[in-house]
């Protein structure tokens, strides 16, 4: 019961402390940090504590680091706060509270945590990759990096008929409305029509429903990978040979059929960044994943209970 009422009182305290840093906080200078001297060295002392403590350019160019929060206000209110933790911290020294418990427990599995990681980013900092292992995973995974440049032609349904130009209303009849079924059929019977030998750049401008692509000859662009298209469009275009066209893709108002202009891929001069952190990323995932392997922990029988038995020996 002590011992709850001891850690009660922890917490307690540890809140209080962090609500005053939050009223700092709040109460931060409106105006922005003035911008540094021209002169301003490393070395230059920018604050002096009430103990004799001072901190140097450095060092607070270093509390940045460590606590990025503080960037955003400015240089005094900054300081301010960490004379606040520092005074705090020096009273619970001089009350040799890291010596009692639970404070002693959890300043060691502060420093512990801290340590790991420290190990942890500075293990996966030292991975390096070369040149050469960049430009073979792009030689051997290319795929992600294809960009398919496409025409299309669009089979509407629903919704209103396209305007007709009044100049050619008496010669050319307004087109129907067709129904979904029966744009997905008009569709379907184009595709076999051009895998037929029609000519598409020709049905493009008989059938296509989209004005804007149509006066471009169909023309939709040049899509890849990362593309916010949606995935069912994206997969039938990225599936597409050059010189293929899709079956009829059903999009918002209408069904789209596809033919692959041309295939090329991203220069790697243009995705090496990407591969390198991939590359470095899934190095970094592997290198923990056998550190967590080469972790050993035994758990003994507890009194009274029967020791686990032994795995079954594999050459037996």
């Amino acid at each position: 019961m002590r011992r709850c009422y001891t850690e009660g009182k922890y917490s307690l305290a540890m809140k209080a402390l962090s609500f005053l840093i939050l009223i700092c906080v709040s109460t931060a200078f409106a105006q922005s940090a003035p911008p540094q001297a021209a002169a301003e060295k490393g070395d230059t002392v920018i604050a002096i504590f009430e103990d004799g403590g001072n901190l140097t350019l450095d060092d607070y160019h270093g509390l940045l680091q460590v606590h990025p929060k503080w960037q955003e206000i400015s240089r005094e209110q900054a300081i301010h706060e960490y004379a606040l933790l520092r005074k705090a911290a020096t009273l619970a020294q001089s009350q040799k509270l890291n010596e009692k418990s639970p404070y002693k427990e959890s300043l060691d599995f502060t420093i512990m945590f801290a340590m790991a990681g420290f190990w942890a980013n500075e293990a996966t900092s030292a991975i390096t990759v070369e040149p050469a292992e960049i430009e073979k995973y792009y030689n051997e995974h290319k795929e992600p990096y294809k960009q398919v440049k496409v025409s299309g032609i669009k089979v509407a349904f629903g919704g209103t008929a396209a305007p007709v130009d009044p100049t050619l209303l008496a010669s050319k009849a307004p087109k129907k409305i067709l129904t979904e079924e029966e744009a997905k059929a008009k569709a379907a019977r184009l595709v076999a029509q051009i895998r037929g030998g029609a000519d598409f750049a020709k049905l493009v401008q008989l059938e296509s429903d989209d004005e804007a692509s149509k006066a471009k000859g169909g023309e939709l662009g040049t899509f890849r990978m990362t593309d916010n298209v949606p995935q069912d469009l994206r997969s039938a275009i990225l599936g597409l040979n050059q010189g293929e066209i899709s079956d009829p893709v059903r999009q918002a108002g209408g069904f789209y059929v596809v033919h692959a202009d041309a295939v090329t891929y991203a220069p790697l001069a243009e995705v090496r960044d990407s591969i390198f952190d991939r590359l470095k990323e899934e190095r970094a995932r592997k290198l923990l994943q056998d550190f967590d392997k080469s972790v050993k922990v035994e758990f003994p029988a507890k009194p009274g209970q029967p020791s686990p038995a032994a795995p079954p020996d594999p050459k037996k």
